[in-house]
């Protein structure tokens, strides 16, 4: 049987606010952000652009980096998304390990 995998990610609207949020198919849950079927947040605010996926083993994990993340003020979070940017992360292919 083959496990879940559990992501956080981070999509920039088109107003340039960050949404993020939890799912265990990132490509599916694009598609229904775009589509206005996503989170309340989101919708009006398409289209959406991934800029950071992480995966984790549990959703735990993957629930609390979302936390982490909401709780940090913009400055820090465009500080995190850049960091992440330039070492680890390119076109929401290579998901990280660690937030």
């Amino acid at each position: 049987m083959e496990m879940n995998k559990h992501y956080f990610y981070v999509v920039e609207c088109k107003d340039g606010t960050y949404y993020a949020g939890y799912t265990t198919d990132i490509d599916q849950r694009m598609k229904k952000h775009n589509e206005g079927k996503g989170a309340k947040y989101t919708r009006g605010r398409g289209p959406i652009t991934l800029v950071f996926a992480q995966e984790f083993e549990t959703k735990e994990e993957a629930m609390r980096a979302e936390y982490r993340f909401k709780r940090l003020k913009r400055p820090e979070k465009e500080r995190l998304l850049a960091m992440e940017s330039e070492e680890r992360y390119v076109a929401a292919k290579k998901l990280s390990t660690k937030l």
